[in-house]
């Protein structure tokens, strides 16, 4: 025993010494004249040593094993920052904290120097960041592939209420946490035409002759699991130009011709979702999709290779997994690397890449399965194109061959869509081209059944199948809330952070015991405190931490309904000024999300929540009952900072549309209550805490399917049988909250009433019953923390561990 504080003292020293080391030696700065950014640099780079170390002993230990590889393609991976995360699974993180001490640096300040690595937008790029880090807490050899977007999607500010897209520069001080792989490169063609010839045995072969051709060059991000004991590798792709400078005419003066090569190749990994409202936005949306797809399979077909002497065992030692339609362009990309460069015969290369790849679909927006005009597709990829035609033609030939002669069901299975104008089923071609399909909920998984692959289910009745979403605990447990952590720990033992999955169910007991409620509120006043003075710092709002804090955050998109979140605000306004003698709640709605730059109508409803903010926000009569705030530029650490603080979970998408979400699962871990609908995961979360301990409203998916069989979507009934919603409606309409512009919401209330797509208003009455049971309960607070302490118990189910066991063991077969 007495060693410990011994061997402690030694590794504190050790971390402080490499820090110095590194502050001189690869920052190149004098600890005397440093500057907080040189510290942050020096802390990663000592962070990511000790990384390396367990990356090393990984990739070896995999490579003895000969362990089954699992490769990742996903066009987003919104991995935050990664200082904190990194040191607290190698479990450096108090150890860094005291070696910095010793140097009179702060940790905590110099946490917030990292920028947020601008790689995703939403849901699925942190679904994949947390299905990364539990691969390698899991042990499973992996690899991510992405893209290493130089800007991300856009840095949103707030103009006069309006969302204004800004250059996101992540980037500007380098990146301490990657590799560059100089020598990791390969060609990724466009374009050309493709040439039939006969090879030395007179057989058939088709060969590219691409217009052009760009590289990508790789960079590599270690990803440690907990414990560190193993780190797997996020590869992400740069484009560059074949040629950096055409020489020949900067010396005769054109000097930007020179360069525009270079231009057009770097702009492919330049912007994540460039707009696709125009025909050149479609065409760099399709190039980035096939230059990281392409560049993927390159190398993990030459990983491979390296191992084994053919192609032919592909399935069995490599698990491909396509997150979303985006990368489903590798069905295509893949035949043609196996028959044209590995001349594989066609029949034994389907074999192989139907048994290697996998596809994880997110949504039933019909919209959302991407599609790629035909003429687009035979312009820049036509090998490709010729070979998603010889797949749909072997396919349809098939069925057709199995006695299957109905045009309507040939027409919906086919990988070509004939109607306004013939394109390309993204979302067909990656359903063939996959031995596995899967939702990421129970809900999805079936609705996906009867839906958007209705047909195709019918003919492979075993292909869907589900795997739930999760989160990693550690980044929105450990990490994002500390305080709640160390509770935590001391009623459950330190067993806990190895297993939180199946351990956090002790907790249960501890809901009926007051003085362990009175300690569950008080953590959560303390991060609501924080993120008050957050909003104060942010958007000059003063908020008052004991009111209820509701929250919704998400990105912005009519199905998810921030619309009817807005129409209640509105109406509790109404309300408050109404009946002041009522008891009313004081509530804090937070609002915070991007919308799509070419969205023009969830960007109205960003300005909308403004403008409803305005006018609450200088009421006196409703100072101190509601505050509304909508706070910028929504990523990663912002959510490490809101979901902790928050009361009172918004998860309100129309029944039947939300994939998963898992916004729902990080509020409810952190002890949040969930107001929702029986949507995506909802449904499972209302299985594993109780319904009681939900507030559930709203149509079901089931409703909702019957009234759009029914074309039901008018929403003047719902109107005339709700006062209060109809005051809403023509309070919106007729500029209460846009004085500057009276007609600025006339269009979005009149498009409500007469298409209500998502049915807004068709929920709003029950929606608002909910919210008062919401109220009613936050006058009871015994009860209110006893459900709090119930959900956070009640959520070890939802851990990314768990999800991605399920992968591995019934997809991957790579857990052994």
């Amino acid at each position: 025993m007495s060693q410990e504080p011994k061997a402690r003292d030694a590794e504190v020293a050790d971390f402080r010494a490499a820090v110095l080391d590194k502050l001189t030696y690869a920052v190149g700065k004098d600890p005397e004249h440093a500057f907080d950014h040189d510290w942050f640099e020096a802390i990663a780079l000592a962070a990511r040593d000790h990384m390396v170390d367990h990356w090393m002993d990984h990739t070896r230990r995999a490579y003895r094993r000969s362990q089954k590889r699992v490769y990742y393609l996903s066009l987003e991976f919104l991995i935050g920052r990664l200082l904190y995360d990194s040191l607290s699974n190698l479990g450096l993180l108090d150890i860094a904290r005291d070696a910095l001490e010793g140097l009179n640096v702060d940790l905590e300040r110099i946490r917030l120097l990292e920028p947020d690595a601008a790689l995703g937008n939403g849901g699925l790029g942190r679904l994949a960041a947390c299905f990364m880090e539990s691969m390698s807490t899991l042990g499973i050899a992996a690899h991510g592939y992405g893209i290493r977007y130089e800007h991300g999607l856009f840095r949103q500010a707030l103009v006069d209420g309006w969302q204004q897209e800004q250059t996101e520069n992540w980037l500007d001080f380098g990146n301490p946490w990657e590799f560059e792989r100089a020598e990791v490169i390969y060609p990724i063609s466009f374009g050309g035409s493709v040439e039939t010839v006969h090879d030395i045995h007179g057989q058939q072969r088709q060969v590219w002759s691409p217009g052009e051709t760009v590289r990508a060059v790789a960079y590599d991000t270690p990803v440690v699991g907990w414990r560190g004991a193993s780190v797997n590798t996020l590869r992400l792709w740069r484009a560059r130009a074949l040629e950096e400078l055409h020489l020949e005419r900067f010396n005769a003066g054109d000097h930007l011709g020179a360069v525009a090569e270079v231009a057009r190749a770097e702009s492919i990994s330049r912007v994540l979702y460039p707009a696709d409202s125009t025909e050149a936005g479609q065409e760099l949306r399709l190039r980035q999709e096939y230059f990281f797809v392409s560049a993927s399979l390159q190398d993990l077909l030459r990983r491979h290779l390296n191992m084994h002497q053919n192609l032919l065992n592909l399935p069995d030692a490599a698990a491909i997994q396509l997150n979303d339609t985006h990368p489903s362009i590798a069905v295509a990309e893949l035949m043609r690397l196996l028959v044209d460069q590995h001349e594989i015969p066609w029949d034994k290369a389907w074999e192989l890449t139907v048994g290697t790849l996998a596809y994880t679909n997110h949504t039933l927006l019909p919209e959302a399965l991407e599609t790629w005009p035909v003429a687009l597709m035979e312009r820049m990829l036509p090998r490709h194109m010729q070979i998603i035609y010889l797949i749909n033609a072997y396919h349809i030939d098939s069925l057709r061959a199995k006695g299957l002669h109905d045009f309507d069901v040939l027409r919906a299975v086919s990988l070509i869509e004939e109607d306004n104008g013939r394109r390309v089923r993204m979302g067909n071609l990656a359903f063939l081209g996959s031995h596995s399909v899967n939702g990421v909920s129970a809900l999805h998984s079936k609705l996906m059944k009867s839906t958007v692959f209705a047909e195709l289910h019918k003919l492979y009745p075993e292909r869907i199948n589900n795997k739930t979403n999760g989160i990693t605990f550690r980044r929105w447990l450990y990490q994002s809330n500390p305080q709640l952590t160390e509770m935590l720990v001391e009623a459950l033992g330190p067993e806990l952070k190895d297993d939180p999955e199946g351990r956090l169910a002790g907790l249960v007991p501890f809901a009926d015991k007051a003085s362990f409620r009175k300690q569950f509120a008080a953590q959560r006043l303390h991060s609501k405190r924080a993120l008050a003075s957050i909003i104060q710092d942010r958007i000059g709002v003063t908020v008052n931490p004991e009111a209820l804090f509701d929250v919704q955050v998400k990105r912005i998109h009519e199905y998810k309904r921030q619309l009817l979140n807005l129409l209640h605000t509105v109406a509790l306004y109404q309300a408050m000024r109404n009946e002041p003698a009522t008891n009313w709640v004081p509530r804090v709605k937070i609002f915070a999300g991007k919308a799509a730059a070419s969205y023009h109508q969830a960007k109205l409803i960003i300005k909308l929540a403004n403008d409803i903010a305005r006018v609450v926000n200088n009421d006196p009569t409703v100072r101190g009952l509601l505050k509304v705030v909508f706070l910028p530029n929504y990523n990663v650490s912002l959510a490490e900072s809101i979901i902790p603080a928050a009361d009172l979970s918004e998860q309100i998408s129309t029944a039947g549309y939300e994939a998963s979400g898992t916004s729902n699962m990080k509020f409810g871990l952190n002890g949040a209550l969930t107001i929702g609908t029986l949507d995506g995961a909802n449904v499972e979360m209302c299985e594993q805490v109780g319904a009681d301990n939900m507030f559930i409203f709203g149509l079901t998916a089931q409703q909702v399917e019957a009234r759009r069989k029914a074309g039901d979507f008018g929403a003047n009934a719902a109107i005339a049988a709700s006062s209060r919603l109809s005051d809403v409606l023509q309070a919106i309409r007729s500029g209460v909250f846009s004085p500057d512009d009276p007609s600025r919401y006339a269009g979005l209330i009149d498009g409500l009433v007469s298409y209500d797509r998502f049915l807004v208003c068709a929920d709003f009455d029950a929606y608002w019953d909910a919210q008062r049971r919401v109220e009613e309960l936050w006058h009871t607070p015994q009860q209110w923390w006893r459900m709090a302490v119930l959900n956070t118990a009640r959520m070890g189910w939802f851990s990314s561990d768990r999800t991605i066991r399920e992968y591995a063991t019934e997809i991957w077969k790579a857990l052994d």
